[in-house]
């Protein structure tokens, strides 16, 4: 039987960080494939949907007026306008999934992630970094995707927010991706044993 089974913890929100080329991405990515029990945050936009994406896997696809419903409603917990087109993520659907005894984890920057810690939500943040500066860069020119302006640009925004790293509970350094997935599941791990995620410990062990 599985510990779980005996008294269940409350699950909680996972934000993973780190400076574009950082591997947050890739991480989360084989966490959802390895864990059974966390589930993606899928954020709401209004852009339409590109080549195979699908509404309610990739994103919510919504209207605008839709959009701005929910920001009147006070249901986004962070949200922006991108090249035209909102993005944000919405409370209402990380909270159904955490009532439902689900985890939920995303990758989002660290504005984002601030905007999200102000919530009543449980977090856990975790700030990924690749081992220096100079391998940050490797890991960029070896996208093959930016231009040296635009790699210089990521470079400076690391620079940025670096200076985040205070607000973060765990760092990871990103040398090895499949050391960096387990010290994340370590991390879900230790954070399901704290005894104040333990639902009624004390009732179900020693006053049932």
């Amino acid at each position: 039987m599985n510990r779980k089974d005996y008294c269940p913890t409350k699950p909680f929100l996972i934000i993973l960080s780190a400076p574009s080329g950082g591997g947050k991405s890739t991480i989360l990515g084989e966490i959802l494939k390895e864990n059974g029990n966390i589930d993606y945050s899928i954020s709401y936009t209004t852009r339409a949907p590109r080549g195979e994406e699908k509404d309610g896997v990739h994103y919510f696809f919504v209207t605008e007026e839709k959009f701005k419903e929910m920001i009147d409603a006070g249901d986004f917990l962070e949200y922006a306008l991108v090249h035209g087109n909102y993005y944000g993520t919405s409370k209402s659907y990380i909270k159904s999934r955490i009532d439902a005894g689900r985890h939920v984890i995303m990758d989002i920057d660290v504005q984002g992630a601030n905007q999200i810690t102000n919530s009543d939500l449980d977090i856990v943040k975790i700030f990924i970094l690749p081992p220096d500066k100079s391998v940050l860069e490797d890991r960029l020119r070896k996208r093959g995707t930016d231009s040296d302006e635009a790699i210089k640009k990521r470079l400076t925004n690391a620079d940025v927010e670096l200076g985040y790293i205070k607000d973060y509970e765990y760092v990871i350094i990103n040398d090895e991706l499949s050391q960096a997935v387990e010290d994340v599941k370590t991390i879900i791990s230790a954070e399901e044993l704290t005894r104040e995620r333990y639902s009624e410990i004390d009732t179900k062990f020693y006053r049932g």
